[in-house]
């Protein structure tokens, strides 16, 4: 990769992620968030590899992607892990947090807009995740929009997620996903999935059946020269194992609640709600949630294979 003034590369990949790139082997990408910020300890490692695990069952190589020491991670060892879930103060970047963090020599954790620009750049073209970001509610007020949305739209890349987080506002994100040009698919439904939930409700436009349809959608864009822009493949979380809709409404009302009493606005409102949800459901919805991640990682696996092999 291309290399830094003090000699460093910008993007440094395992030597596996590097061997399978190098011979057409199939790569899922893998953000670092969900270990650092979104589980406790210790199970954050345990479901780091267990993810990991899971890529590796489906035939494709894991690549979770961190920043370490100034130095964007693609594909990490297992101290490499360890460090990222338990290193206290790691930051948690976005895309925007990219060059300074190489700047000033910081590690911190990617989101899904850090995750999926390094991906790309590194050559990786699949990318599983739990749910996206997107447009906050009571957006008239706050303008408060995700980065992943803007990330989304400049990136060639597959993102195998469970919809948008259902603390946000899902319609309005679909139609801004919409405006940005940022392709939706569902697979197997006709419902954009709610997160937590197996349906937001919301209507997709475009279905798919089959790993391999969605590898082609995003050869097509390319190969049409549509500019930029991801293709998400929305996959829900099985019935059985979604967080119980009536308490999910329930709980989510209250979190908002406590959160206007509160006065909690901006980057802090997130882990707010997402905190108060896992409270207030008695951790059933970080298993609803968990249960998402792990349908995404095995199907992105299959996706990858089908890029790979053309």
């Amino acid at each position: 990769m291309r290399e830094r003034e003090d000699g460093r590369e910008a993007i440094r990949l395992s030597e596996e992620v590097a061997e399978a790139l190098a011979n057409g082997r199939p790569v899922v990408a893998l953000e670092s968030t969900i270990i650092s910020h979104g589980l406790p300890r210790p199970r954050n490692l345990e479901v780091a590899q267990e993810l990991e695990d899971l890529v590796r069952q489906g035939g494709a190589v894991p690549a979770t992607i961190a920043v370490l020491d100034g130095v964007a991670r693609v594909g990490l060892d297992k101290r490499d892990l360890e460090r990222v879930a338990s290193e206290p103060g790691l930051r948690k970047l976005g895309l925007r947090d990219l060059a300074p963090a190489a700047a000033l020599g910081a590690s911190g954790a990617t989101t899904v807009s850090a995750t999926a620009f390094l991906a790309a750049r590194a050559g990786v073209r699949v990318f599983a995740t739990g749910g996206l970001g997107g447009v906050h509610r009571e957006w008239l007020e706050t303008q408060d929009e995700s980065a992943d949305l803007d990330a989304l739209s400049r990136t060639s890349i597959i993102v195998v997620c469970a919809g948008v987080k259902s603390i946000l506002d899902v319609p309005a994100t679909l139609q801004r996903m919409e405006t940005r040009g940022i392709t939706v698919v569902g697979y197997r439904t006709d419902e954009f999935p709610g997160f937590y939930l197996h349906s937001s409700g919301e209507r997709v436009d475009w279905r798919i059946e089959t790993p391999a349809e969605a590898a082609r959608i995003l050869r097509e864009r390319e190969r049409l020269g549509v500019p930029g822009g991801a293709v998400v493949v929305a996959n829900p979380v099985p019935e059985h194992e979604q967080l119980d809709p009536a308490l999910h409404d329930r709980v989510l009302a209250e979190a908002l609640a406590a959160a206007r009493d509160a006065g909690v606005t901006g980057q802090a409102i997130t882990p707010f709600l997402l905190d108060y949800l896992v409270r207030g459901t008695e951790g059933r919805s970080l298993e609803a949630n968990l249960a998402a991640v792990r349908g995404n990682v095995r199907l992105a696996a299959e996706i990858a294979a089908c890029w790979s092999g053309g």
